[in-house]
């Protein structure tokens, strides 16, 4: 073989490793409505979100630091309902990346049970 084609293979071999995204320097979460309702006013931790129809994603935010669940609230019909954490004790915050909560809506009207979060890493 050449010596031009050993470095030519060499080269093709590095620059699609130049290439590669950076890993985020943040943590960036979205939200995806699960439910069968509409969700307005919608705070996470304390970041405000966009409304977000029924099976619908919304845009990243960037967070500090966040967890595999949060703070919730929003309105369904008018009516606030919340997740509401108790603390973080024990919890791993987590790791710089991109997350999506899945938040659903049962069909009750208690403001505490309602609502359900799952994270799903992106």
């Amino acid at each position: 073989m050449s010596r031009n084609f050993i470095y030519y293979l060499v080269i093709l071999l590095i620059l699609p490793a130049c290439n590669e995204d950076e890993s985020p320097e943040t943590v960036n979460i979205r939200l995806k409505n699960t439910s069968k309702y509409d969700y307005t006013n919608i705070v996470v931790y304390d970041t405000k979100f966009q409304d977000l129809n029924s099976g619908n994603t919304s845009e990243y935010h960037q967070f500090d630091i966040a967890y595999r669940y949060a703070f919730v609230e929003l309105e369904i019909n008018g009516n606030v309902y919340t997740i509401q954490p108790i603390d973080y004790v024990g919890e791993t915050p987590l790791k710089n990346g991109f997350y999506t909560y899945n938040i659903g809506a049962n069909d009750t009207n208690d403001q505490y049970g309602r609502l359900s979060i799952d994270l799903v890493k992106d």
